[in-house]
């Protein structure tokens, strides 16, 4: 196969792709996509703001950027949280957007200095949360270090639920806490996607896991190596759990989650939450003056925590990490990391995914496939 490239826009094509690729535009050996399906967020509301235009314009790639034809795109709570205007100080300025971050695909193109990967490659990846042109379309253009070889082992749909939950679990766990062999890990809220990668990534670190979830979630979490299992609603947690621990990651963060996560962690523990307050107080105050607000209150949370308890706190966002995702994919390969999908839609019904999930129909992860 040879790869062919396109010095107008500085990516690499292989000549195997050009008629899938482009079937309208071809001018001797150079030929890219230039528009695409995409669902588009024109304003904040429900699912039925959401719109799949047909013709979407695809940007140039940078030249470490990589052009993936989707073949399964996850919902995310971001997703439908964004689409219902959280973040609205700033994104709204930039409306119209692409929602989605999870992706499972295959390499259309690669910017100049991409090295890693190579047109026709499957792969998997997800976008940074403030990323503006989303996965939620035909082909997504995501960075090299936001893409890995998807593992072979898992399907398209398998692989697009797990990179956006696993690596906001790992940077809590591995890149914030440093989890070690031996150690203890609370996980607060273990039913859901990054939950249940966290029990994931700390049993195969070596760890001793006990999590909280509902009743639905016990059998679940205990199969992937949790030594218990608290359903919340039933138990007193504070009862039922025994010890201490060195590190709390919270997915629920209320204020009753929090209180109990610190006062289960060790001295020099770290504890971590999902519900930092960044975007809910730039959106009610705006940036200038949220943003200030939040940094303060965390510094406070930090220097009060430290003081009283000698715990490290922490409010833990996902972040793009390579070494991350080169882990989440030897897991996936070997069986030890999934995230077990409900349901899957076409993208043509991505309203109708979307309302399910506003109103709870379907609890755990829900896909959307591309044809």
């Amino acid at each position: 196969m040879r790869f062919l490239r396109s010095p107008s826009i500085g990516v690499w094509f292989s000549d195997a792709n050009y008629s899938s690729l482009c079937p309208s535009m071809k001018v001797g050996l150079r030929c890219f996509v230039t528009t695409c399906r995409a669902v588009v967020l024109p304003h904040f509301g429900g699912p039925e703001v959401l719109e799949l235009r047909p013709n979407v314009n695809i940007p140039d790639l940078k030249p470490n950027e990589v052009l993936v034809r989707a073949r399964a795109v996850s919902i995310n709570p971001l997703d439908t949280r964004m689409r219902s205007g959280y973040g609205r100080s700033i994104f709204e300025p930039l409306l119209p957007l692409i929602l989605g971050r999870d992706i499972s695909g295959e390499v259309a193109a690669v910017g100049a200095s991409v090295r890693t990967l190579n047109v026709g490659q499957e792969v998997f990846g997800a976008l940074h949360p403030t990323a503006i042109r989303g996965t939620y379309a035909d082909y997504a253009i995501l960075s090299e270090d936001e893409l890995a070889p998807k593992p072979v082992s898992i399907t398209h749909v398998e692989a697009s639920a797990i990179p956006f939950a696993a690596l906001t679990a790992w940077r809590a766990l591995k890149s914030t806490a440093r989890i070690a062999d031996g150690q203890r890990v609370l996980v607060v809220g273990g039913g859901g996607a990054v939950g249940f990668a966290a029990i994931q990534l700390a049993v195969a670190a070596g760890c001793h896991v006990t999590a909280t979830c509902g009743s639905q979630s016990i059998d679940k979490i205990l199969a992937a190596g949790a030594e218990q299992a608290v359903d919340y609603i039933v138990e007193d947690i504070e009862l039922a759990i025994k010890g201490k621990f060195d590190a709390v990651l919270d997915t629920i963060g209320v204020p009753e989650t929090e209180r109990v996560g610190i006062n289960f962690l060790n001295r020099g523990g770290h504890y971590m939450t999902l519900q930092g307050e960044a975007a809910s107080l730039a959106d009610r105050y705006g940036l200038g003056v949220g943003l200030p607000i939040a940094t303060a209150i965390l510094l406070k949370k930090q220097f009060q925590y430290r003081y009283s308890h000698g715990i490290e706190y922490w409010w833990t966002y996902m972040r793009a990490d390579s070494e991350g995702l080169d882990e989440v994919r030897r897991l996936s390969e070997a069986g030890k990391l999934k995230i077990p999908v409900e349901k899957t839609f076409p993208i043509a019904q991505v309203r109708e995914a979307h309302e399910a999930k506003d109103k709870k129909q379907i609890p755990g992860k829900v896909v959307l496939e591309l044809d």
